[in-house]
């Protein structure tokens, strides 16, 4: 009879990596848009939940706001906070959906200059452990354009949870075996 294999300390071992909490955290400028055509500041649950996640794992709410479910406006924001040089990522929450007013996607995914191909990936492997099959429902997407990380989560308080417990970790300078941090400053490397 074999013994079984004891699990490695290795970071690149564990599903998830880990926190190496001696290293230093290097905040990261986070704007959070919601796209809705009903919230409204007050109303803006998800990214209520969202700028408190930002401020609690110690990085900067660079930006926030509220648009409308229309491709021009959700670009004109998405790209105005990109071109003022003053964010590192933006997080859009709703729009996702697979409604006709749902067009987050449509407005983000020809702007992107590489596609985050694995972020849907486990953004639904992880919605599909909340929710099950409903995950289906949900386009979240992600890439980065001109040098910035652009994240589009549903609209829900729970998918929105569900997000930031992957973008998160990646977002953290300390995430071992390796992190989107350390990419940015060769983003634009040609």
């Amino acid at each position: 009879m074999n013994a079984p294999i004891a699990p490695s300390n290795r970071p690149s071992d564990r599903p998830g990596g880990r926190i190496d909490e001696s290293l230093p955290l290097i905040p990261v400028r986070i704007a959070v848009l919601t796209v809705s055509d009903t919230r409204d500041e007050e109303s803006d649950t998800s990214g209520h939940v969202l700028a408190e996640r930002i401020a609690g794992a110690g990085h900067t709410l660079a930006a926030r706001g509220i648009v409308l479910d229309e491709i021009e406006a959700i670009r004109a924001q998405v790209l105005d906070w990109i071109d003022s040089g003053q964010v590192d990522a933006v997080i859009t929450t709703g729009g996702t959906g697979l409604t006709g007013r749902d067009v987050t996607p449509e407005a983000l995914e020809p702007l992107f200059d590489k596609r985050i191909e694995g972020f849907s990936v486990v953004f639904h492997m992880v919605s599909y452990g909340m929710v099950g099959l409903s995950t289906l429902q949900s386009r979240a997407t992600a890439g980065v354009i001109k040098g910035v990380f652009v994240f589009c989560l549903p609209g829900s308080n729970g998918a929105v949870k569900d997000g930031w417990s992957v973008i998160g970790p990646q977002l953290d300078s300390r995430h071992l075996p390796c992190n989107l941090v350390e990419l940015m400053p060769r983003l634009l490397e040609k």
